[in-house]
């Protein structure tokens, strides 16, 4: 009778704990469903899944109901649950760990959404609106999809026609070059 193969040796996918540990250095069953870090979120009343929620569901091996939670990316990565944790368990990063590998399975206008947003990012240090949508319309091909509520937001002067770059857009492209680098 032979050894079990290793969990490097194996064919199947590590467990989600076992990969958000590896991603994240965060133990998630050492959660103990306090709850202080949904009571801090500043999203929970918009989200399905709270921090807590997503802490749970990782415990539990919920991958996939996890991956495809829209909560996922209603997250404003503020950070106020992972401050407000009392046994350090960082839901902040655990929500970006998994954001990352949804964004590998995401559908097309997700993934879109996501490349556009840091486009903009990287041209002008912050979200220059009217070229996020613009991007993501060509990218997605949801190209009329809410292009009645263009002219209110442009007359209200929510949508600007010209970027505003922030002054230390040459330090956030270089984080940005630092990071391309490291996933090469």
């Amino acid at each position: 009778m032979s050894a079990p193969p290793s969990e490097a040796g194996s064919h199947h996918p590590p467990t989600l704990t076992a990969h958000l540990r590896a991603t994240t250095g965060v133990n998630v069953a050492a959660c103990y469903q306090c709850g202080k870090c949904s009571a801090g979120c500043p999203m929970a009343v918009e989200t399905a899944l709270r921090p807590h929620d997503v802490m749970r569901l990782a415990a539990s091996e919920q991958r996939e109901r996890l991956l495809a939670a829209e909560s996922l990316w209603l997250c404003l990565t503020c950070e106020a649950c992972t401050a407000r944790c009392p046994n350090g368990c960082d839901p902040a990063r655990v929500i970006d760990a998994l954001r990352e590998e949804a964004a590998h399975q995401a559908p097309r206008a997700i993934g879109a959404f996501h490349r556009s947003f840091l486009d903009q990012i990287r041209a002008f240090g912050r979200s220059f609106e009217l070229g996020l949508v613009m991007t993501y319309k060509l990218r997605s091909g949801k190209l009329t999809q809410d292009v009645t509520t263009a002219p209110g937001l442009l007359g209200r002067g929510k949508l600007k026609l010209v970027p505003h770059p922030i002054a230390g857009v040459s330090d956030v492209r270089r984080i940005f070059r630092a990071c391309e680098k490291e996933e090469a």
